[in-house]
């Protein structure tokens, strides 16, 4: 047994320090930003926050909107090929990630829709990213794919986004062991690390070795993601906070005189039961069922977090969002807002 006794933080432990700036107005912020990967070695522009792969917010209705500001939807890998068949990808085919777990069945699904489809991106995605095999499979798609864009996780600290960019090939790794608000893994396992320092350590290994990372969960707000960019990382992805729309799958459901929207995790028993029939009797959920209030539009809410992230900027003097983290103190704090009237 071993003890680590330095404070890890989470989103809500810390604020961003303003500092002078020589930015006027948030319209002259610049949140797209371009990538070279360094396994693929393919070229990507566009603004790094993604829509997560739950089934939820990992849809057409999603992408469809979200692409038309560059950026992008992973979408989940229960979306039939036939579907993707329907669909039209001449425009903005670079704005979508296909997913697959790691069994035989996923792989050979991942190679008849990536054999169908134009897609420059894969995601490899499971709970539990320490696995052994899990590495193994990296390297199965890497050489298979050698020109996609691959992301791979989760995980949450440093030795293993290492050995997933040095030894898996990945491009990206996901960064975040029970963050996301769906999400009981801290609760029924009481594995985790707090959000903003995985970010903080990853993103230092990923660096090192000239990869990246995508920090996912625990987004509770546009402060959180700007949070998240200053803590190192260079993609962000959101469930909960893009759930509860026009756009996401589901009936209005009405409580008194308020709607709601489900949303829920990947891992839970609704999520199993939905796409395998039951739950494995060896497993438990680690995810739960949540209703989440009905917001309207999806792009009343992008529009709201992308305005945010620009103010951000322009307290930090940040010209761009790759120059976020090079801006960015943080300051820990015992309270962040002012709660009197709430």
């Amino acid at each position: 047994m071993k003890i680590e006794t330095d404070t890890k933080l989470d989103f809500q432990n810390v604020l961003i320090r303003p500092k002078r700036t020589t930015l006027n107005s948030r319209s002259e912020v610049n949140l797209k930003r371009v990538f070279k990967f360094p396994h693929s070695k393919t070229q990507w522009e566009g603004i790094p926050i993604v829509a997560a792969n739950m089934d939820t917010t990992g849809t057409f209705p999603v992408y469809d909107v979200l692409s038309t500001v560059s950026i992008l939807t992973c979408l989940n890998k229960f979306i039939p090929l036939e579907e993707f068949k329907k669909r039209k990808w001449e425009a903005n085919p670079n704005l979508f990630m296909v997913s697959t777990g790691i069994s035989d069945s996923d792989f050979e699904n991942l190679k008849k829709t990536l054999n169908t489809i134009d897609c420059n991106w894969i995601c490899i995605d499971i709970a539990n990213g320490y696995i052994s095999s899990f590495v193994d499979f990296c390297v199965k798609v890497r050489t298979t794919f050698p020109d996609k864009i691959i992301i791979a996780g989760n995980v949450a600290t440093r030795e293993m986004v290492e050995e997933l960019i040095v030894r898996g090939k990945v491009d990206i790794v996901k960064i975040g062991i029970g963050p996301g608000s769906a999400c009981t893994t801290r609760l029924k396992t009481g594995v985790g690390m707090p959000q903003l320092s995985a970010i903080i350590e990853c993103a230092d290994a990923a660096h090192g070795v000239g990869g990246f990372i995508m920090g996912d969960g625990g987004i509770t707000c546009p402060g959180d993601m700007a949070k998240a960019f200053g803590g190192g990382a260079d993609f962000v992805m959101m469930g909960g906070q893009f759930a509860g729309h026009d756009e996401n799958p589901g009936e209005l459901i009405e409580i008194d005189n308020k709607k709601y929207k489900l949303f829920y995790g990947m891992s839970s028993d609704h999520a199993m039961k939905k796409h395998y029939g039951s739950m494995a009797n060896y497993r438990g959920s680690e995810g739960r069922v949540l209703k989440v209030p009905y917001r309207g539009r999806l792009i009343n809410t992008l529009n709201d977090y992308l305005a945010g992230l620009r103010s951000t900027c322009t307290y930090i003097n940040a010209k761009c969002i790759k120059n976020i983290p090079k801006c960015t103190t943080f300051v820990i704090v015992s309270q962040q807002l002012n709660t009197h009237f709430c």
